[in-house]
């Protein structure tokens, strides 16, 4: 046997260890690849034939920072998890030395593995892309809302480039690995899982400092998003609260709550709370860190993910313009308006759609507000199912045309009680009767009051003495069912080009939406690999820091064992412990990502707890399989050492 094949059989008698890390970097060459080949692929590469013109650029955009992020995650979650094997067989290293293997030896054995575990990483990552490549083109075609679909093609450059970047990549790891274990003395290698523990120890302070850091930043957001306070600085400073605060709940919060454990008598001494409680503690403090990390890495990805899905809703395009079809045009142009209104009504019948239709023709006083009559605004209202308003002679309603402003009156109210209105030939004093919590008027800008039918006549009879003519009429078309109309939408669009008259003046709910879909699309793409890569790796975290302690977990159980452990108390103990591992971590980020998803519910008007649960469920039965798997390796495992 040379030196070449001890080191592969070195690498193959620990594939237990191994196992994590490899599936890990694989499936980060996995996700690495998907870009690629979306990236180089012909109908992405010049943008889609479809209704949103940017999709090139953030396509191009998107892909490209995104395989940035997963290779250099990747490299520091390979470089974390090396220097976790490495502090595992620092007595196996001590070893190979007394036996006369020299540093040179036993860096360039360590080198060859990483290579060799690097390189079946690369082949099984690509081999798996290039497998299910046909089934990602179908599932980016629907994320991306391309109609015809993404047909297959050979992604060699895809290909080429995955297995260039990551074959640098593990050679920088292999080297690095070498840099590592010249740390520490020969009898310190051998003597590593020989040295004791010192007493885990926490302040109170810090206990308490890191839910009051906690509760602080979870109100600094939610103020952010109740309030409407839109600060960049404000929304930065309570995340970075919440995150500081998570430091200090692993490191300082949960060392403390099991030293007030111990301290619990009656609860410490009952049946195998002894035995867990003092593990646990030596556990959490050893791991707090990688706690941490999993904590916040597994926020950001709950977050990213569901915030993107809420993007993408239909229910985003409609807060701010509630009609299937706006079309606006000039009275001296109604001839030709009105063959358009004739073709969309044409094809909504066409389609089997039941639709309301109505109009409104906002008109602007002389000192330039914006007036919309109450019968027309009534109409509208009326058309998505509010109540008809009445209004005296001297009051207004105020209507919102954003958002933003629709947010404003429903935190805050009108800004004033009253409005000085002049007509061109006096001025009249209206009251603010109220101010509406929903968009009514469509294509609206800058502030709307609705007022009675008599003075908006009057305001614009006095407007076309002045001269003032062109007013715009807007005519809305409300589809319940709207997310079908596609067909119809198109339909629509080819007559009005064929005929010579652009469509540019029809304002389509279901183009916006399908535009947002293309562009938010990237964003769920990338937001999801990306969050699918950082679970991943959060969830190998936990199961090297499990197996870098299995050596000594072995041997104290082995003398428990003596004294009458047996094994239903030993899989009892085991559970309690990995349950900690696996789902506190969990527990923080979902309770994080939880507050995000309710100061985010704030700022929309459609439910997102669908998004929210269905993102929750997918990685809690995730890590709920991972830890069943998990504890039964770990078990078997144990159950071998105290027969």
């Amino acid at each position: 046997m040379n030196f070449r094949q001890f080191a592969i059989n070195n690498v193959l008698r620990s594939k237990r260890t191994y196992i994590a890390h490899f599936l890990s970097s694989a499936f980060s060459v996995m996700i690495f690849f998907t870009y690629g080949l979306l990236a180089f692929h012909p109908e992405l590469k010049d943008g889609i034939v479809s209704s949103s013109g940017t999709m090139s650029e953030l396509g191009t955009i998107g892909m490209t920072v995104s395989q940035y992020i997963v290779f250099i995650f990747s490299f520091f979650f390979l470089l974390y998890s090396v220097g976790a094997f490495i502090k595992v067989r620092k007595r196996e290293f001590g070893i190979l030395l007394i036996l006369g293997m020299s540093r040179k030896q036993l860096n360039r054995m360590l080198f060859i593995e990483n290579l060799l575990i690097g390189a079946a990483a690369i082949v099984a990552g690509i081999g798996t892309g290039v497998l299910f490549s046909k089934l990602i083109l179908l599932i980016s075609a629907k994320v991306l809302a391309v109609d015809n679909g993404l047909p297959f093609y050979f992604p060699l450059k895809a290909l080429l480039l995955t297995a260039v970047a990551y074959a640098v990549l593990f050679l920088l790891i292999a080297l690095f690995s070498s840099v590592m274990l010249r740390k520490g003395t020969l009898l310190a290698l051998v003597k590593a899982e020989e040295s004791p523990k010192p007493q885990p120890k926490a302040s109170p302070w810090l206990a308490v400092l890191a839910v009051l850091l906690i509760a602080a930043g979870y109100g600094v957001v939610m103020a952010f998003a109740v309030l409407q306070i839109f600060n960049f600085l404000l929304l930065f400073g309570g995340v970075a609260l919440v995150i500081l605060g998570t430091y200090f709940l692993f490191t300082q919060f949960s060392v403390y709550f099991m030293r007030y454990l111990q301290k619990k008598e009656r609860f410490f001494f009952r049946k195998t709370n002894l035995l867990t409680i003092s593990e646990l503690m030596y556990r959490i403090k050893d791991n707090a860190v990688m706690f941490f990390l999993v904590s916040i890495i597994s926020a950001s990805a709950f977050t990213g993910i569901g915030t993107t899905l809420a993007i993408g809703d239909p229910g985003l395009s409609a807060m701010e313009n509630p009609y299937a079809y706006t079309y606006p045009y000039f009275e001296e142009e109604a001839k030709l308006g009105n063959q358009h209104l004739s073709i969309i009504r044409e094809e909504l019948e066409k389609g089997g759609f039941d639709y309301k239709e109505t109009s409104v023709q906002p008109i602007f006083s002389a000192n330039g507000m914006k007036l919309v009559k109450l019968s027309e605004y009534n109409e509208l209202i009326r058309s998505l199912g509010y109540p008809a308003e009445t209004l005296g002679e001297h009051e207004a309603i105020l209507t919102p045309s954003t958002v933003t402003e629709k947010n404003s009156y429903r935190i805050h109210g009108p800004a004033y009680e009253e409005i000085e209105l002049e007509t061109g030939k006096e001025a009249v004093t209206l009251q603010i009767a109220k101010a509406e919590t929903f968009i009514a008027v469509p294509q609206g800008y800058g502030e709307q009051f609705v007022v009675s039918d008599s003075l908006y006549e009057k305001v614009k009879k006095t407007q076309e003495e002045q001269g003032e003519y062109g007013f715009v009429i807007f005519h809305a078309f409300y589809v319940k069912n709207w997310k079908d109309t596609g067909d119809a939408t198109r339909a629509m669009v080819e007559r009005f080009n064929e005929s010579g008259d652009y469509s540019y003046y029809l304002n389509s709910l279901y183009i916006d939406w399908k535009s947002a879909q293309q562009k938010n699309g990237i964003l769920l793409m990338v937001s999801g690999l990306v969050g699918i890569v950082f679970f991943t790796f959060a969830a190998s975290f936990v199961y090297f820091r499990l197996y870098a302690d299995l050596a000594r977990d072995e041997q104290q159980y082995q003398m428990i064992a003596k004294v009458g452990l047996s094994r239903k108390e030993l899989g009892t103990i085991v559970t309690r412990q990995l349950l900690i591992m696996f789902f506190l971590p969990m527990l923080i980020a979902l309770i994080h990502s939880g507050v995000a998803f309710v100061a985010l519910q704030q700022l929309v008007d459609f439910s997102i707890v669908g998004h929210s649960l269905k993102i929750f469920l997918f990685f809690l039965t995730v890590q709920i399989v991972y830890f069943f798997i998990t504890r039964w390796r770990y078990l078997e495992r144990l159950n071998k050492i105290i027969q």
